[in-house]
């Protein structure tokens, strides 16, 4: 699997990685040998890039994934996670962890997240990530999704603690992991950032990310991280979530759309969320939240499947993917093959 940079910082990343969501028991539990199955059979088909963060699983996801990748050696591997979160057992249930009462990780540990982006807490994030990972150093650090409340702290204090460990070789490079584009775009004009990873604002449903992000981070040679292509779900199963809740009707129209335009070219659905976004040139890689080696399987699979350049056209034609979106086909700058 090929290797994209991550800006200037010498990490690299392979054009597929592993989302940490389900091996932190996202939506349904997974046996710890399930876990250890689906990472190694990653690594073994060419998977280098893992994705993860404390709040998946209340470390859950961080303690399988240090686990599995502690039978290779450092070098087969990179690994992001996330501050801004602390997990602590005395800490109050957070509501945005749950949907009509029912939380979004199941049979996790009794902790529950605090938000804290202080140098104390960054800090402190890091050194407990580090410790269940099981590693000297995590290769990509990500400022989690800071709420409007905590944005200012996030930029003065976490953002400088991050700069600090960047210094010292205990993190290689910083990004920002979000779903607003708007506010990640302004922060990537102010900060030194090596990355973002976009959750679901550039997949076949939400082309946000497209003029609002971008062109910033392409200007300034921020990679960005496509994660969530299938909008955690309604792209690969048409009874599957949109943005982790029940998909509204608009969307689920907006879906059958889709999937009647790659019907008639006889093309999964899938294939076509998978290789959409690695058209852009800022994108250095997609993120994918498997749970079994099967659906790594298909969707390795997938992400080779031929699609007719018509069906693009298709898509362009209906109005569901805009004319400035670059499309697969397309001479790509970063390795100057078509």
């Amino acid at each position: 699997m090929e290797l994209h940079p991550i800006g200037d910082s010498g990490v690299e990343i392979s054009t597929v990685g592993l989302g940490g969501g389900p091996i932190g028991n996202l939506f349904a539990p997974m046996t710890d040998d399930d876990a250890d199955l689906l990472l190694h059979a990653a690594v073994d088909r060419g998977v280098r890039y893992f994705d993860t963060a404390p709040l998946y699983g209340m470390g859950l996801a961080e303690t399988r994934l240090g686990r599995a990748l502690a039978r290779y050696g450092r070098e087969r591997f990179v690994v992001s996670t996330k501050v801004g979160r602390l997990l602590l057992a005395d800490a109050p249930p957070d509501p945005d962890m749950y949907h009509d009462g029912e939380p979004f990780f199941k049979d996790t540990p009794a902790l529950n997240p605090l938000w804290d982006f202080s140098r104390e807490g960054t800090s402190r994030s890091i050194e407990e990530s580090l410790a269940r990972l099981g590693l000297i150093n995590i290769d990509i650090a990500l400022l989690h999704e800071p709420p409007e409340r905590c944005l200012s702290q996030a930029v003065d204090a976490g953002y400088q603690a991050l700069r600090d460990l960047r210094h010292a070789r205990v993190i290689r490079a910083i990004g920002v992991g979000w779903d607003r584009v708007d506010v990640m775009a302004q922060l990537v004009g102010e900060l030194d950032l090596d990355c973002v990873l976009v959750a679901g604002r550039y997949t076949l449903l939400d082309q946000s990310a497209l003029d609002q992000l971008m062109p910033g981070c392409l200007e300034r040679n921020v990679a960005v991280i496509a994660a969530g292509v299938f909008n955690s779900g309604i792209l690969a199963d048409p009874g599957g979530t949109y943005d982790y809740v029940p998909a509204s009707r608009q969307i689920r129209e907006r879906v059958q759309m889709l999937t009647r335009i790659c019907e008639r070219w006889s093309t999964p659905l899938k294939s076509v969320a998978l290789q959409f976004p690695l058209a852009h040139p800022a994108v250095a890689g997609i993120v994918l939240g498997m749970r079994t080696v099967a659906e790594l399987t298909e969707n390795l699979e997938l992400l080779e499947f031929p699609v007719p350049s018509g069906l693009w056209s298709d898509l362009r034609r209906a109005s569901l993917l805009p004319e400035t979106a670059p499309l697969p086909g397309g001479r790509d700058p970063r390795t100057g093959r078509g």
